[in-house]
C-alpha cells in the first residue's frame, strides 16, 4: 500500500512538473492586425515585411497574423488555400492555445472606424489573459506625424522641388479621424515640404482639392504614391489604373506629367520601425 502511494505521489509530482513546463513553453504573442489584401506580391512586401521586422525585434514573442477584411480572407482561402484568421478567430485561438500574454498591434494608419471596430472585438477577451496590451496605430501622437514625415520625405529626391508635386493617396473615412490627412499635410508644409500634398479616395481632401493645390503651387509633374500600408486595389486601380476615373488618367488629362510609385507604407523600413516603437511602448506600459 505504501509502495502504491509512493508511486502515485511520484506520478503526481511528475505530472505537475510537466504541466508547469508546458505552461512555461507557451510564448507570449504579438498579434499583428491588418486590413489585408488579395494582392499576393504586395502583401508579402508590406504586411509580411512589418511582421518580419516585428519578429526580428521581439524574438521572445511569437508573431501571429489577423486580417479585418473578411472578403479578403475568403478570397485568399478560396484562391490561394491560405488560412488567415479574422480578429475573433485569432483571439479564440490565443485562448485555446493557452497564451497568457498578448500584445495586439494594428497596422491601421489612424485611430479610425476600423481601429475602433478591432478594439470592440478584442474587449470581451481582456479577462482571458494575464496581460493584454494594445499598440497604437501609425499616426497617433504628434511625434508619430513627425516620424512619418521624416520616413516619407527626408530621402525623397523630389522633396521641396518647385517643378514636381508629391501627392499621397489615402483611403479616407466617414470617421472624424479623417482629419488625420489634413493634419499630415499641414505638418508637411510646416516642416518645409510645401510640394507635398495628401488626398483621399473616399474622404477629404478630394482629388479636385489636391489638383487645385498642385496647380496653385505651379508644379508641372506629379508623383503619385499610396498613403496606405499596402499598395493594393486602391493604389493599382484608383490611383494608377488606366480607367478614366483613375487619378493618373485625370491628372494626365489636366496636363500634368504623372509618375506612379506602387509602394505601400509597409515597404518603408522607417515606417515599420514606428510600429515597433508602438509595440515597445505597449509592452512597457503593461509591465511585460
Amino acid at each position: 500500500m505504501k509502495k502504491m502511494l509512493s508511486i502515485l505521489l511520484a506520478l503526481m509530482v511528475i505530472m505537475g512538473c510537466m504541466s508547469f513546463a508546458s505552461a512555461e513553453e507557451v510564448k507570449p504573442v504579438i498579434l499583428v492586425v491588418s486590413f489585408g489584401t488579395s494582392y499576393d506580391d504586395n502583401r508579402d512586401l508590406s504586411i509580411g515585411a512589418v511582421e518580419a521586422d516585428i519578429a526580428a525585434a521581439f524574438p521572445e514573442y511569437e508573431v501571429r497574423r489577423a486580417f479585418t477584411a473578411q472578403t479578403v480572407i475568403d478570397i485568399l482561402g478560396d484562391r490561394n488555400d491560405l488560412d488567415i484568421d479574422n480578429v475573433t478567430e485569432a483571439m479564440d485561438r490565443l485562448v485555446a492555445d493557452g497564451v497568457t500574454k498578448v500584445v495586439i498591434q494594428p497596422t491601421h494608419v489612424m485611430n479610425g472606424a476600423e481601429y475602433h471596430d478591432v478594439m470592440a472585438e478584442i474587449a470581451p477577451y481582456a479577462d482571458k489573459f494575464e496581460v493584454m496590451a494594445i499598440g497604437a496605430p501609425l499616426l497617433t501622437t504628434y511625434e508619430d506625424y513627425e516620424a512619418v514625415i521624416e520616413a516619407l520625405l527626408a530621402d525623397n529626391e523630389n522633396a521641396g522641388s518647385a517643378d514636381t508635386a508629391l501627392v499621397y493617396m489615402g483611403h479616407g473615412t466617414h470617421h472624424f479621424a479623417n482629419a488625420t490627412y489634413s493634419q499630415l499635410e499641414a505638418m508637411m508644409h510646416a516642416e518645409g515640404y510645401e510640394n507635398a500634398f495628401v488626398g483621399t479616395v473616399e474622404g477629404f481632401p478630394t482629388l479636385e482639392v489636391v489638383q487645385s493645390q498642385v496647380t496653385a503651387y505651379g508644379a508641372k509633374k506629379i508623383v503619385l504614391m499610396p498613403l496606405m500600408v499596402v499598395a493594393g486595389d486602391h493604389a493599382s486601380n484608383d490611383m494608377a489604373g488606366d480607367e478614366e476615373d483613375s487619378w493618373k488618367v485625370i491628372l494626365t488629362g489636366a496636363g500634368f506629367e504623372v509618375e506612379c510609385v506602387l509602394e505601400g507604407l509597409g515597404q518603408n523600413a522607417d515606417i515599420r520601425a514606428i510600429y515597433i516603437d508602438h509595440i515597445k511602448a505597449a509592452i512597457a506600459e503593461a509591465g511585460l
